[in-house]
This record gives C-alpha cells, structure tokens and sequence, in this order.
C-alpha cells in the first residue's frame, strides 16, 4: 500500500468533499477497491471520512474535521522552499508535478505574512548554474529501491536497455547515486554475474524477494558510478598531467571528471570529452599549471584559448 497514495487521498478529501469513489479512482490513477481499502486505511488512523448514500453519494471528512496546520518557523519554511527549488533545478526530484503540489501545499498553510516573504524569495532567486533537464524516475521506484539498498534485500526489477529491450535482472542493490540530472542505482546483477549500474528511468517495475545480501564494506557506489560513466565513448581521449600534489588534486576537483593518478610530474588527469573548447576552458580555470599529453585538438584549443584571453586582457 503506498503511503504517497494515501496522502493525496486525504488531500482530495479535504479540498473536494464529495467526490465519488471512481472520481476519487481517476483522479489517483488506481482502481475503485484500492479507493475502499485507502479509506479504511483513514478510519483506523482515527481519521473519519463518511460516504453519503445514495446514486450520487461521495466521501468527505466528518464535518468540523480539519487537518491539523503544518507549522514551521521561517527558517524551516525557507529551508523547505529553497530544498525544492534545488531540486527542480539540478533535477533531483522524483516527479516535476510533486514539486508544483508540494509548494501548493506549504502556500495554503504557511500564514500569509510568511508565506509573502517565502514567495518572495522564490521569485527572485537567480542561479550561476544551468538546470539539469535529466529523466525522473517513478517516486515509488526510488523509495522501493531506498529501502532495498538500507536493508540489503535482493530485488527483481523489470528494465529497458537503451534500445528499448526489456529484462528481468535480480539485482542486488548496494547504493543509489545521483549524477548530472540522472538517478542510477548500482549492484550486483545476478543476470551477469558481475556489478552493474542501472538508469532508475529506466526501471519498469520493482519486486522484493525475500533474499537478504551482504554489501561488500569496502564498495562505494559514488566512485563506482563515476567510473563506469567515465567510460562512455567520447570523441575526445583526453591526458593532461596537472602539476600539483595528487591529495590536493583529488580534494579539489570533482571524481566525476575523471580518473586521477600519481605522476613523476604532478598528477596525471585522464578523461573523455566531447569538444576540446571545452576542456581548454575547464584547464584554464585550474589553479595549477598543466601539460596536455594528447589529443593534439587540446593542444591547440588551449592556444586558442589563451590568445583570446590575452587579446581580451589588452583591450580591457
């Protein structure tokens, strides 16, 4: 039973009395029965939703029932506000509509004076970064999987490769991994034998199976994940040698960048790409002086780069 369902019925049942049982079905994209069983979900929560008799009958909350106000200070209302305007933005939610309905909720709530000021803030709030515009997953998906990955249970989800291929994979989760607007879960794929990473978008459907697992200690998801992205085909192969200390190296820049070794010189940074503008102007952004290796293409991005910003720098 998903407690998100019963939730939004509750909802429903306030800001639309008298909605029929297949209204309050449509509206919530599950059958009439379920509609049933979530109502005497309410009722032995203690909250009492009657049903009028008759051809037009529909439920509503026992009259003089209200919800009990959500109150928040306001650093609680603007740490709500601003965790939902991040996540819209770097694309971490779960489902887009979820975050217009959850600001539609802390409006009706918060009093008027707080909520102006909150309102206020959202409004005008700028951001240095672009949106991430990546693929949400299901939110019950991601909560399944969430709970999988904490209690180390095996799942069998349906999956679609990139072409649209389904399979059944048991997968035996060991961390969800947030990366550049995409949410990906990484395990052990019994299908393969060997560790995979799986687009959550991609998950058609979850089933737990009653097997328990045991995640190796000393695995990490994020760097896992990292790694296997970095491996995509690019046009661009990409090895600079980046004269400063590996530990600060690794401190400072991102594992997603790329795979980072010691070298007689420096650091050793290597990487894909797709335009080698674009690495010239990440290498000139860098604290530390550096060595292309390969592809010639960087080589005389960079030139072109640091002519641009000398020729800006004379005519400044």
């Amino acid at each position: 039973m998903s407690a998100a369902t019963v939730l939004a019925l509750l909802e429903l049942l306030q800001a639309r009395p008298g909605l029929t049982g297949p209204q309050l079905a449509d509206r919530l994209a599950i059958d009439v029965r379920t509609v049933r069983r979530h109502i005497a979900t309410l009722d032995g929560l203690g909250v009492p939703v009657v049903a009028d008799r008759g051809r037009y009958g529909g439920y509503r909350l026992l009259p003089g029932y209200k919800l009990p106000p959500l109150m928040l200070t306001g650093d609680e209302a603007v740490a709500v506000v601003l965790g939902l305007l991040a996540a819209e933005r770097t694309g971490l939610h779960a489902a887009a509509p979820a975050l217009e309905s959850a600001r539609a909720k802390l409006d009706r709530v918060l009093p008027a004076a707080l909520r102006e000021q909150v309102g206020a803030v959202a409004e005008t709030l700028g951001f240095t970064t672009a949106a991430r515009t990546g693929t949400a997953p299901d939110a019950e998906i991601l909560l399944e999987i969430g709970q999988a990955v904490r209690d180390e249970r095996r799942l069998q989800i349906g999956y679609r490769s990139w072409r649209g291929e389904p399979s059944d994979r048991d997968l035996d989760p060991y961390g969800l991994v947030f990366h550049h607007g995409r949410w990906y879960v990484t395990g052990h794929d019994g299908r393969r034998g060997a560790i995979r990473t799986f687009r959550l978008d991609r998950v058609a459907s979850v089933h737990r199976t009653g097997h328990r697992f045991r995640r190796p200690e000393a695995f990490d998801p994020v760097a896992h994940v990292a790694a296997g992205l970095a491996e995509v085909p690019y046009a661009l192969d990409v090895e600079v040698v980046l004269h400063g200390p590996p530990d600060d190296v690794r401190r400072r820049l991102p594992r997603t960048l790329g795979s980072l070794t010691a070298h007689p010189d420096g650091t050793l940074l290597r990487a894909r790409a797709e335009h080698a503008d674009g690495v010239a102007r990440m290498l000139a952004g860098l604290e530390w002086r550096f060595t292309v290796l390969r592809p010639e293409e960087v080589r005389v991005a960079v030139r072109e780069h640091a002519a641009r910003l000398l020729e800006d720098g004379r005519s400044a």
